[in-house]
């Protein structure tokens, strides 16, 4: 019993940190897209996580296309929402990475003939686009209260649509030291954890329990037999 409670235990903190890298932006900023110039019926463009990354949908019925940091095209998705990425693209790689530590290969060139590979059909894509949030180390150089909600930048992240350019506007936002993660999922995790392990010991008190007196009856009877023999 004790074995298994450990087990759980161990459980819980393997879980809860899992729970938390899930978010992996950083709370006290906020990105957010504010205006898609022109504005097309159809197209979802949000941010996720804080400032994480960027989502893009879409629904227009017409093939939209993500440019990258180079102007070469770096995310293409169809009509009929088959998504590809452009793997000459510098982007494509420079975003695997939240801070864009990674090694581009020889083969990423912005001016190169892009080379699709499909890697999804629901017509939505997610990255880490580095024009949404702060790069830099340490505070951005805008902060000078960190209890104050300051503007960080205004950014731009570049589409064609149907061929037409269409710009995703969006603003970098610091909101305040004081910003965390919610805990409360965190909060409701420990209480069904401790429910279980509770539920499980009260259990196997009874069903021991419960052995035991059908052990003593059986005694009980056993004796009776023999002296009555």
């Amino acid at each position: 019993m004790k074995r298994f409670t450990g087990i759980l235990v161990l459980a819980l903190l393997t879980v809860l940190p899992s729970f938390a890298q899930a978010h992996q932006g950083d709370p006290n900023y906020r990105s957010e897209i504010t205006t898609i110039s022109p504005s097309v019926d159809g197209l979802s463009f949000q941010t996720y996580n804080f400032d994480d990354g960027v989502r893009l949908q879409n629904d227009t019925g017409k093939e939209v296309v993500v440019i990258g940091y180079d102007g070469e095209p770096y995310v293409r998705i169809s009509a009929d929402g088959l998504v590809e990425v452009n793997l000459n693209s510098p982007s494509y790689y420079l975003n695997e990475d939240r801070k864009a530590e990674v090694t581009v290969p020889d083969r990423a060139d912005a001016k190169a003939e892009p080379d699709w590979k499909e890697v999804d059909d629901t017509g939505q894509y997610a990255w880490h686009d580095h024009r949404s949030h702060y790069m830099g180390e340490g505070l951005p150089p805008q902060i000078k209260d960190e209890s104050q909600e300051t503007k960080v930048f205004d950014y731009v992240v570049p589409l064609e649509v149907d061929g037409k350019p269409v710009k995703a506007m969006g603003t970098l936002t610091w909101v305040g030291s004081d910003s965390s993660v919610p805990v409360i999922p965190f909060v409701i995790l420990a209480i069904v954890v401790v429910a279980a392990i509770a539920f499980w010991v009260i259990r196997r008190r009874r069903d021991e329990a419960d052995d035991a007196d059908e052990s003593e009856g059986e005694s009980t009877d056993g004796g009776s037999d023999r002296e009555s023999w």
